[in-house]
């Protein structure tokens, strides 16, 4: 049973920092493509972040220079790591797995 299960959200100032972890269990996710999506109320879910089976990484313009993706591959942990938060960033936070399984989502609140 795959299940992954994010945590670290919360509420934070403008310029403040944030660290996402998303726990995955019920396969290896360092086998596997994982990123970080975010979706905010009334827009499509868009994606911020993702990192291959290799380490390669990929940003979404919007966050490139602030947010890190990172894992721990013997943990089966996603990570990500923002820095100088900005309103816009305001949203809900969901890992994903190779697109086909995802958390239920750690909401981000800057304010």
């Amino acid at each position: 049973h795959v299940q992954l299960v994010e945590s670290g959200g919360g509420s934070v100032q403008v310029g403040g920092s944030l660290r996402l972890s998303c726990v995955a269990s019920g396969y290896t996710a360092s086998r596997y493509c994982m990123g970080w999506f975010r979706q905010a109320p009334g827009k499509e879910r868009e994606g911020v972040a993702a990192i291959d089976s290799v380490g390669n990484t990929d940003y979404a313009e919007s966050v490139k220079g602030r947010f890190t993706i990172s894992q721990d591959k013997g943990k089966n942990i996603l990570y990500l790591e923002m820095n100088d938060l900005k309103p816009e960033d305001t949203a809900m936070y969901y890992c994903a797995a190779d697109l086909a399984y995802w958390g239920r989502g750690t909401q981000v609140t800057v304010s």
